[in-house]
């Protein structure tokens, strides 16, 4: 998600310098704009981590709950000498 973070930031960064530049006005709007886009950004990517978190923990209390069972063998060969 850096990546989408890092365009969002850019250009950001773009529309301000930008409004600057053509009329000082135009940052009245844009910022606001700018800080908004960050804004949803960020959400977007710490709701994908921890969907992301969910699925580890999900995943570690799935191999939990299952039983190995072993044959005869397995129970000869693990025995230690």
């Amino acid at each position: 998600m850096w990546g989408i973070s890092s365009i969002v930031g850019a250009f950001g960064l773009a529309l301000i310098a930008m409004s600057f530049a053509f009329a000082g006005g135009a940052v009245i709007v844009v910022i606001p704009v700018v800080l908004v886009a960050l804004a949803a950004t960020g959400f977007i990517d710490m709701n994908r981590r921890r969907k992301q978190a969910q699925r580890i923990h999900d995943h570690r209390e799935q191999a939990k709950t299952e039983q190995v069972e072993f044959t005869e063998d397995d129970q000869r060969t693990l025995v230690s000498e």
